[in-house]
């Protein structure tokens, strides 16, 4: 028989690479029975992970049943400020970054697995089209050309890594008053094959973090629906 233990304790657990995630299974059923069917991995904005990213990993392994894992984009140097990250983005390097989404898709124990990502790891879930690991990818408001602060020897260009997959597996969710997707790039994202949902007006951040002064609630909640039904799909 089973451990009558519940799912959907979160379990941080460490990826090969060394670097830190998070990891829920669905709450359904006893912790050591079969992984769930579908899995996602999500990769946190500039910030990393924080309680922000464990409530929503939990509440996304709650609401689809799935397998959710989520990870660290700057591992070792957690301490950094968001002044200090957006420094050292240029630092980051897409073959460890990716490779550590891919280990958490593994971690997942899924079958199937999609990935999500918010402002710079909107970037990274448009990159990780390219690996042909995942079945879906989801941005949100994830930079479509790697901004000159950041660029470095270690980063490729979205496009480029798109463009390397599957880009209709994209449905990219973009305000349109947010600097750091300009229309011009939102176009060339569509015109790679991309779908993208506009939301008018909308700033930065406007979906996953309601203590920001962008987060406009109506929208969040409509392309949360959007998104998790492409994700299903």
């Amino acid at each position: 028989p089973g451990s009558l233990t519940a799912r959907n304790v979160p379990m941080r657990i460490e990826l090969p690479s060394g670097t830190a995630a998070e990891l829920v299974q669905p709450p359904s059923g006893p912790v050591d029975q079969a992984p769930s069917e579908r899995g996602l991995v999500v990769i946190p904005d500039v910030m990393g992970m924080r309680p922000l990213f464990d409530d929503l990993v939990a509440r996304l392994a709650a609401e689809t049943g799935w397998t959710v894992a989520a990870f660290e984009l700057y591992p070792g140097r957690e301490q950094l400020d968001v002044g200090d990250r957006l420094v050292a983005a240029s630092t980051l390097d897409d073959d460890r970054v990716l490779g550590d989404a891919m280990a958490a898709a593994e971690a997942t124990g899924a079958a199937t697995v999609s990935i999500l990502g918010f402002c710079m790891g909107g970037m990274y879930a448009l990159k990780a089209v390219g690996t042909g690991r995942f079945e879906r990818s989801c941005p949100f408001y994830g930079m479509i050309h790697v901004p000159e602060a950041w660029q470095g020897p270690g980063q490729r260009e979205p496009l480029d890594a798109m463009a390397a997959g599957d880009p209709s597996s994209v449905l990219a969710v973009i305000g349109t008053a947010d600097a750091w997707t300009p229309p011009g790039h939102v176009d060339e994202l569509e015109a790679a094959g991309a779908t993208v949902l506009r939301y008018e007006g909308a700033d930065h951040g406007f979906v996953h973090d309601a203590s920001r002064p962008a987060h406009r609630a109506d929208d969040a909640a409509d392309a949360w629906a959007k998104v998790l039904d492409w994700l299903a799909g």
